[in-house]
């Protein structure tokens, strides 16, 4: 399992617009959430180790915050025919088990992962109240096999920041996973 790291877009940057399908094949899109006072988007998939690790508390860490103004949107952009665990159905069960409360978005040309320099699954990126990126790395130091708890510590400081006004801290560590499964050819230059 070869592990990646985030890009670490820089901080400052637009959100990138999105329009895309969930489960029910509904559109969601960017403009569905400008009454929030944050905007947090996760790349993600259903067979990665990494994320597997970490969705319970992630899962939790979103529920907590949904009620103080966090909007949460979960993307994967992986190739499906390569890995069929990923596939719009598989998520529509992980979303259903797991109890997410976000949408759960597919990227199926991959061009939103693109857009945001999606790397790995998890990828988070948080969005101030004017779309402005403030946060982009791990959840915390916690990895498959490595013994540290699960506590979102990194995440939670950015997010409860955002919340309340106060700056972000520039300390980020990026986040580590799976990389995103593209498409063969579809591999933009930043993941060769």
């Amino acid at each position: 399992m070869a592990v990646i790291a985030s890009t670490m877009l820089p901080l400052g940057t637009s959100a990138p617009y999105f329009n895309l399908p969930d489960m029910q094949g509904k559109s969601v899109s960017i403009d569905d959430f400008t009454d929030a006072g944050a905007l947090l988007v996760v790349f993600m998939c259903n067979h990665c180790p990494f994320v597997k690790h970490i969705l319970k508390n992630f899962i939790k860490l979103v529920k907590d915050y949904q009620p103080k103004g966090l909007a949460v949107v979960g993307i994967s952009s992986n190739d499906v025919e390569s890995f069929p665990d990923d596939s719009p159905q598989m998520m529509t069960k992980i979303a259903k088990q797991m109890g997410f409360t976000f949408p759960y978005l597919y990227d199926e040309n991959q061009e939103v992962a693109k857009k945001y320099h999606a790397a790995c699954a998890p990828d988070f990126f948080l969005f101030d109240k004017e779309r402005k990126l403030v946060y982009r790395g791990q959840m915390d130091d916690s990895r498959p096999g490595n013994n540290i708890p699960i506590t979102g510590a990194d995440l939670r400081a950015a997010i409860n920041a955002v919340l309340t006004a106060t700056p972000v801290s520039k300390q980020q560590k990026p986040s580590m996973g799976c990389s995103i499964k593209w498409k063969t050819g579809n591999e933009p230059d930043y993941a060769k």
